[in-house]
């Protein structure tokens, strides 16, 4: 799950209908989903620094569950920024809001099994439609990361056609590459997902959802998060997100591993993998693991694997620590374009 980002005044960026223009930044909020289209493709954002230069680079940037593409608007105009100083490239941070999740819940046509497999399909159908070149990175954070581990394998296989090609960099945040069982999970998303199913669809007011949160022993910062995630719907709220395809997402996410592609990555394909330190997702062996194969000395013929820690942080990393996560992943990028 990931939280609703907010600028240093506390103050949520204002989108307009179409664009968001400010100084610096164009930012373009997205439905690729024209009618005369047979075939659905997600909403998403583009955000560019500098919005007079043609972009010369692509990073697709990918949710967790139960969140959307503003969550990580504030970390996309950062890292674009970042990225155009000095301006020898420009970037664009394209921020996707995947199947059942945020604008690409209210579009028709993402048929299930609503798994890992589909999610990755459906970035793989936005580019194709969109005649978008290959994307240089993926990122995305917890279950995003794994629809970013897929997309990367697909890729390898050839499953999007020749256009789509595997990216140079897939960064994977805070999201554990193998299956994740109860014994390496507390169960609290389980049991906010077993809340909201037990909910009705609409609901009074943010107020009261937060209060039954609160009142079923959810922490206040988590029963807040849950709340930014309703929508106006006559004189009720309802939910911003399709929960029951959600659900069968996380269960897919839980399921699939990515450890065979981590040992053996396509060749040009960095894997970044970021643990936040605090985080409470890791176990000893998969730590262990992952450091063994960062280790690995290759001979060029296929791709790597690195592990970064990103200190002061839990599991939302572009809340604890946007400015450390900045640090590790702003680098690598520019290294692209060296």
């Amino acid at each position: 799950m990931a939280r609703l980002i907010r600028n240093k005044q506390g103050k949520p960026y204002t989108l307009l209908t179409r664009f968001c223009n400010s100084p610096s930044f164009l930012l373009t909020h997205a439905y690729a989903n024209a009618s005369e289209r047979s075939l659905q493709t997600l909403a998403y954002e583009e955000i560019q620094a500098n919005p007079n230069k043609p972009y010369t680079h692509t990073a697709l940037i990918l949710h967790g569950l139960l969140g959307s593409a503003r969550n990580w608007r504030s970390f996309s105009r950062s890292l674009a920024s970042s990225l155009s100083n000095p301006p020898s490239s420009e970037w664009r941070m394209v921020a996707v809001d995947l199947r059942n999740h945020g604008n690409s819940a209210e579009i028709e046509g993402f048929d299930p099994p609503h798994d890992m497999v589909n999610a990755a399909k459906d970035l793989g159908n936005l580019i194709n439609s969109k005649s978008w070149g290959s994307p240089d990175v993926v990122i995305g954070h917890s279950m995003g990361g794994k629809v970013a581990l897929q997309f990367a394998q697909s890729c390898g296989n050839g499953d999007y056609g020749e256009n789509v090609k595997v990216p140079k960099q897939l960064w994977v945040l805070d999201s554990v590459p193998g299956e994740v069982t109860t014994d390496n999970s507390d169960g609290e998303v389980e049991k906010v997902l077993q809340t909201l199913q037990s909910l009705p669809s609409t609901i009074p007011s943010r107020k009261w959802l937060v209060n039954h949160m609160l009142e079923l022993g959810f922490s206040k910062s988590l029963s807040d998060w849950i709340g930014t995630n309703l929508k106006k719907s006559g004189e009720e709220e309802t939910w911003a997100f399709n929960l029951e395809g959600a659900v069968q997402m996380f269960q897919s996410y839980r399921e699939m591993s990515y450890w065979p592609l981590l040992e053996h990555p396509p060749k040009g394909l960095e894997i970044a993998i970021v643990r936040a330190e605090q985080s409470d997702r890791w176990d000893a062996d998969v730590i262990s693991r992952l450091e063994k194969l960062a280790s690995r000395e290759g001979d060029g013929s296929a791709g790597k694997t690195s592990v970064h820690v990103l200190p002061r942080s839990g599991h939302w990393v572009h809340v604890d620590n946007p400015k450390g996560l900045l640090e590790i992943v702003t680098p690598k990028l520019k290294s692209l374009t060296s």
